[in-house]
């Protein structure tokens, strides 16, 4: 049951945050930017496991991952420059996560370990 009111939750925030963004897409922007998926996951993980030092770790991990992360938005902020549809900038940014996901673990291990 804890894990349906931990969906619905976030099902929430989600789908509120989609709603404003047809509305208010600026507003939107910035409240998708909030570490909103990391404020829901912290506690919703520790009450979950009750091991602080497992939620410390996710959120070292969450602040390495951010910068790395960016990069997604990387196409899309060179789209006009490089004659990209949005679909072409998406596939790309995928394709930058990817490789932001073995830069990520690269640098969890040489800071945090």
């Amino acid at each position: 049951m804890t894990v349906a009111i931990h969906i619905l939750v976030s099902a929430c925030v989600i789908g509120f945050a989609g709603w404003l963004a047809g509305r208010y897409p600026i507003t939107a922007g910035f409240l998708v930017a909030l570490p909103l998926a990391t404020m829901l996951v912290l506690p919703i993980s520790y009450h979950q496991h009750g091991d602080p030092q497992a939620a410390v770790t996710l959120a070292r991990s969450i602040f390495a991952a951010i910068p790395v992360s960016l990069g997604f938005f990387v196409p899309f902020l060179l789209a006009n420059r490089l004659g990209l549809g949005f679909w072409q900038a998406y596939a790309l940014g995928c394709v930058v996560l990817v490789a932001g996901f073995a830069l990520h673990r690269v640098l969890v291990r040489a800071i945090f370990t």
